[in-house]
């Protein structure tokens, strides 16, 4: 370890290469935790779980006994076992008793982005509320028009403040916490939308799956959406990193400048260049005459692209890794696809045959890397290589189905929720020089670049 460090500090080792290498270990040791037990108050199985994006330290879990908890896994309320296990108890919770709490089971329990002063739910009963966490009184209501299955808002938002609700209905609709009323509604799915995620590099475009099998992309400023993946568009490899395309770009760049410049600096007029049969050609880049345009019409509108499908089933699970360049996505088929999202092809990674549910959403996290994905499988989470597909990690712990998980940066911990109304932590095991004597793997360095 220590060697490493000096590498480090001399510059032999590249910027971020030796960090992401001590979280890459830390991920691949994670365990069920011996310090760390939280005390869950839920009396039905647990739907969501999310950490706070601004301090990372606070914990938000949703059941479907129309509770919500909220606990603070930095700091315990209780020690056992002479002060070596932490029990970490709710902060409070809000449920039925509540005067304006959810009747039915809250399928979406998240943060407010930038403040955990409020938190949004959606439940079955058909409403997303707006909670104020000082004085967990509801400060909005949003009536939808079914049950509530997801909920989510973007990180990145400057401009609105939207939450954009997935329902049993068929439109996607966007409440805007700035008005208390509805932006508008984003119509082109045939069924329910169970899963909900907004773009992780841009804050107007939404990301939907529903069970109808499609997985739609909108741009919140324009109306119809502006792509359907198509399970049969695919290509196979990674794209390159973006250090790498942007120096290719560059020097394509430099040399087409090079050409198109004569030795004084000053550009040249684009000379027309003939067939041999005395007909000009135009240069590359201009425009054709009206006759041979061909007509740009939007991709949602095509009959054929419309109806495609990413699953054979409907749409359970979606989530787009940190760096904005893949989305990745579970189905009723059990099938786990990764996206680029660039050219919306499908990059045939092979997932491991995994069992997913079919019937309920379930919770994807990934590290920040992006290397690992985590995805409930029945009663176990199993960790994949995002890049090739195959089983990091099985975690085995809970008693009954797993429907969500939630993987904190900060604390390098993942928490995983079920049915069996249990919270498990799984946290990396206690650092040790030895960890620090294995190389990186190839993929670990282009994945760090």
């Amino acid at each position: 370890m220590w060697k490493e460090i000096g590498g480090r500090e001399a510059g032999q080792i590249r910027p971020n290469s030796f960090a992401n290498r001590v979280k890459s270990h830390r991920v691949s040791t994670l365990q069920l935790s011996n310090n760390k037990d939280i005390i869950s108050p839920h009396k039905g199985s647990i739907n969501s779980l999310q950490v706070d994006l601004t301090e990372g330290r606070y914990l938000i879990s949703s059941a479907s006994d129309a509770s919500v908890a909220v606990y603070d896994v930095q700091r315990a309320t209780d020690y056992e076992g002479a002060g070596l296990i932490g029990k970490h108890k709710s902060v409070f919770v809000v449920d039925k008793q509540h005067g304006h709490g959810h009747k039915f089971a809250i399928s979406s329990a998240m943060w407010y982005p930038i403040d955990t002063g409020l938190f949004i739910t959606g439940s079955y009963d058909h409403y997303v509320k707006v909670w104020d966490t000082n004085s967990t009184q509801v400060v909005m209501n949003f009536k939808m028009p079914g049950k509530v299955y997801r909920t989510a808002m973007s990180s990145l938002a400057t401009s609105h403040m939207l939450i954009a609700a997935g329902t049993e209905d068929v439109q996607v609709r966007l409440c805007d916490i700035a008005s208390g009323a509805f932006a508008h509604t984003l119509s082109g799915h045939r069924d329910g939308i169970m899963a909900v995620e907004w773009s992780s590099s841009s804050e107007w475009v939404l990301v939907t799956g529903g069970c109808d099998g499609a997985i739609r992309f909108w741009d919140i400023r324009r109306a119809g959406c502006f792509r359907v993946l198509d399970q049969s568009q695919s290509q196979l490899g990674r794209r390159p990193p973006l250090l790498r395309r942007s120096a290719m770009s560059k020097v394509s760049t430099s040399k087409s400048l090079s050409v198109g410049q004569n030795l004084s600096g000053k550009p040249r007029a684009p000379q027309r260049k003939s067939n041999g049969n005395g007909v000009k050609q135009a240069p590359i880049g201009r425009i054709p005459g009206k006759g041979s345009v061909r007509q740009r019409l939007h991709p949602g509108m095509l009959s054929s692209q419309d109806r495609a499908t990413a699953h054979y089933g409907a749409v359970t699970g979606l989530k787009v890794t940190e760096d904005g360049m893949y989305l990745l996505s579970a189905g009723s088929d059990s099938r786990i696809r990764l996206w680029d999202v660039e050219s919306g092809c499908n990059t045939l990674v092979n997932f491991e045959t995994v069992r997913l549910q079919t019937s309920k959403a379930i919770q994807l996290a990934t590290t920040q890397d992006p290397a690992v994905v985590f995805v409930p499988c029945m009663t176990t989470v199993k960790a994949f290589d995002v890049c090739s597909g195959k089983t990091c990690l099985t975690f085995r712990g809970h008693y009954e189905c797993v429907n969500c998980c939630w993987f904190s940066s900060q604390e390098q911990e993942l928490y995983t929720g079920g049915n069996d109304r249990q919270i498990l932590v799984w946290s990396p095991s206690r650092f040790t020089a030895d960890e620090m004597d294995a190389g990186p793997t190839q993929d670990q360095d282009n994945w760090s670049d």
